[in-house]
This record gives C-alpha cells, structure tokens and sequence, in this order.
C-alpha cells in the first residue's frame, strides 16, 4: 500500500467561459497530496490517504472525491474547522498561481497517527501540509518514523512563498528532510526558490531526484547518471496537478522497486510514463487526472 500524507483543499478556478477581471469560480477538489492519492487510485494503486479533512460540506465532497477513487480513507482525521481554499488565477500559458484561505482550517490541525497499516511500502509528502503549523511538525515526524521504518519516501516541496514567512527557517527545514527521503521530486521553479542543485541534495540522502520542467519534460538525477524525457505536447487547458500527477506515476511504476535499483532505461520508461500521465491530466480544468485505461489507450 502506499499512503499520502498531506492537505486536501478546495481549488476556486476562474470559469474559462468568463471574462473580466471578476471571473466566475467554480470549485474544484485539490490539494497537492489529495491529488496524489487520487490520482494513484486512478491509476490502480492500493493506496491510502492520510489526513485531516473538516466535517463541512466541502470536505464531504472532498471525501466522495476519495471513495470515487477507490483510495481507502481509515486514515483520514475529521474536524468541525472549515476547509482550506486556494484561488487560482490562470496564465495565458495554463500555468496557476494561488492565493490561500489557511487560518484556523481542519487540514492545520493534523495529529501524528500513532501507527501506519502492515504492508505500507511507500509514504508521500508535500506541499501547504509540511509549511504550516501545528500540522508541519505531526508531518515532519511521520516522514522520519516511516523512513527509519524502511519505507520509501517521496517528498514535492511544491513550495508555495505566500504560505512562508521566514524562507530561510524553511530552506534549512528542508534541507533537514532530505536524509529522509528516499525520491525528492519538484520543479524547475522549487529548485530555482530553494537554491540548491540536484548534486547537493542527492549528497544530503535521496537516491534520486527528479526536476519537472514543463514543456520542456522531466530529468532525473541520479549518482551515476541523468536521464531526460520529452514532455508529450497537448492542447493545455491549465496544468492544475500536472505535478502531482507526476507523483503518483512515479510511485505507482516504481511498485516494488528501490528507487536505487533502477537503471537509465527503467528511468527512461519510468519518466515516459508519468509524463503521458501529467499531459492528459493538462488538457483538463482543474486537477483531473487520468485512469490506468485512459494511458494504456493507443
């Protein structure tokens, strides 16, 4: 099983049938790591979501989202507090940016689970959930006990400024992570905000650090090597959880492999696969991403 450890929100995302500088909203479900866990059932994989999502209506849909996607939610911690929400506003080019509604919301509130189901082979991790307290540090403890258990770890910073007051208490908070983490996943835009390299980090503890580049595909870093993949060209509708959809391929085609086991032509495939995966969810508003049978289609 792999579980996904973070926030799920609500995504307020401007109706492309709108116009003006006070376009219609539509909500959609969202959250970097809820999106993971979707999009891993999605794609066929047991896996788990681990949380803490609030009792109001938008949390409901939140929870239906889960179930439709077949992610088991016996992890997921429920609360009175509202729902956090992120309105984005949509680029020319499809990229987002967000402005976040956090103070007092369910997903800040989340309780290190006192243990994971057996059989849990990978635990990931990311976004708002690891920049905002007191939910930060239950977070931070579950990356550490999982990985001194043995468990693969995926960390995407997916770094959002507004949600980080202090960026150099959060560089050097990241950079602590890293000998936790076993695949360390971001962008090209992370790497340029956490001013490190791949080099750095892989001698801080990942095995494999994978940069997304947009048009321009995906590398990873390895000791040994590196290996790059085109992207797969699309008619973009945004790139709303693109990246995260890049997450839950990686971990859902790793299956049961260390991520140092794997050689430059796994990567090649590896880093194939999730990119077919990260287009189809771009021509779609809004973090929709694609089934096992939509990838498999010729």
């Amino acid at each position: 099983m792999i579980v996904v450890a973070g926030e799920s929100l609500i995504d307020l995302v401007p109706d492309g049938a709108a116009a003006g500088p006070l376009p219609a909203l539509v909500p959609r479900r969202g959250g970097g790591p809820y999106n993971t866990a979707v999009a891993l059932g999605r794609l066929g994989a047991e896996v788990a979501f681990c949380s803490r999502v609030s009792t109001d209506a938008f949390g409901e849909a939140l929870m239906g989202g889960l179930r439709e996607a077949g992610v088991a939610t016996g992890l997921v911690q429920r609360g009175p507090e509202p729902t956090t929400l992120a309105v984005a506003s949509v680029g020319a080019d499809g990229s987002a940016e967000y402005g976040f509604y956090v103070e007092g919301t369910a997903d800040r509130l989340f309780a290190l689970p006192e243990r994971l189901p057996e059989g849990v082979r990978a635990v990931a991790f990311g976004t708002c959930s690891l920049a905002l307290e007191p939910g930060a540090s239950a977070y931070e403890a579950l990356l550490r006990r999982e990985a001194e258990r043995g468990a693969l770890t995926l960390l995407d910073p997916n770094i959002r400024p507004g949600l980080i007051p202090d960026a150099a208490a959060y560089r050097e908070r990241f950079a602590s992570w890293l000998p936790y983490v076993s695949l360390l996943k971001l962008s090209e835009e992370d790497a340029a905000w956490l001013g490190g390299s791949p080099a750095h980090w892989l001698e801080r503890g990942p095995s494999a650090v994978v940069v997304t580049r947009g048009a321009a595909g995906l590398t990873v870093h390895t000791p040994s090597y590196e290996v790059s993949v085109p992207a797969v060209r699309v008619k973009v509708a945004d790139t709303i959880g693109a990246g995260d959809t890049v997450n839950a391929a990686l971990l859902h085609g790793l299956a049961d492999r260390p991520v140092d086991s794997l050689d430059a032509g796994a990567w090649s495939a590896l880093l194939t696969y999730a990119a077919r995966a990260a287009a189809l969810t771009c021509t779609r508003p809004g973090a929709e991403p694609p089934y096992a049978h939509e990838l498999t289609a010729h």
